[in-house]
């Protein structure tokens, strides 16, 4: 018994964003950037278990919507010139309103291009005839082909195909993070001490991508009052401990 799984195609990343904004009736100044982000990451794994190449444009949404959901938790927001706050989502939603803008008005042409090609310009019955006739007579076309002309199509050929083959590609990479993992692996390494220094985390993996995960972790546990930190001196130098244990 075989199953087939159908995902719908999207024009682009805004095209998806804008469907789940539309299909879960969200207020598109106030987008809840963390269901929008899972959403969005969820698609794209469902694309790469069918073997679907992902653009290079929805990795940099992808990316976007992280960056932002980031600069959300972050404990001091940003402040303008003026000493108003800087929502991170502001440009996000510039681009979307412009972008449902101009969709619109790309459906509005397409319409009247369906409605154009439903009508049959009138012309001249006896030019068209002869030109049928002229395309069906396969002699004719044989008696204006010479090598040169055979040649210059071979080129042209091997060209596109040199193209083609030469063409660069793109691979994804999934790394084996998850910013729940890390969390937990913080809560289980402070379960095993008093405490757990900024330093030391970094030493059990110190990958770049690792690095910028178990800060994000540390930024949803603090924002979840799961653990606290104590400062010390010098350059990144602070302990991490739950908050239970401050509590005893």
């Amino acid at each position: 018994m075989s199953f087939e799984i159908k995902l719908p195609l999207f024009e682009g990343p805004f095209d998806l964003l804008l469907f789940f904004i539309e299909r879960d009736e969200l207020d598109i100044y106030d987008i809840p950037i963390s269901k929008i982000s899972n959403d969005f990451l969820d698609y794209l794994k469902h694309l790469e278990r069918l073997n679907i190449e992902v653009a290079s444009e929805f990795i940099l949404v992808a990316a976007t919507l992280m960056r932002i959901k980031s600069k959300m938790l972050l404990p001091r927001p940003q402040i303008d010139e003026e000493g108003n706050e800087i929502d991170p989502r502001e440009e996000l939603v510039r681009h979307l309103l412009e972008y449902k803008k101009y969709k619109s008005v790309l459906q509005q042409l397409a319409d009247m291009e369906a409605g154009m090609f439903d009508k049959e310009k009138r012309g001249n019955a006896k030019k068209e005839v002869k030109t049928l006739s002229e395309t069906i007579n396969v002699e004719a076309e044989l008696q204006n082909v010479d090598l040169y002309k055979l040649l210059k199509v071979y080129r042209e050929v091997m060209a596109k195909y040199e193209l083609e083959k030469n063409k660069p590609t793109h691979r994804v990479v999934q790394y084996p993070y998850t910013i729940t993992g890390q969390k937990d692996f913080i809560l289980t390494k402070l379960g095993m001490g008093a405490r757990l220094s900024f330093a030391e985390l970094i030493d059990t993996d110190p990958n770049k991508i690792a690095v910028i995960f178990n800060f994000l972790a540390i930024l949803e546990l603090l924002q979840n009052a799961e653990i606290t930190i104590i400062l010390g001196e010098g350059f990144n130098n602070f302990w991490l401990e739950r908050l239970e244990k401050v509590a005893e």
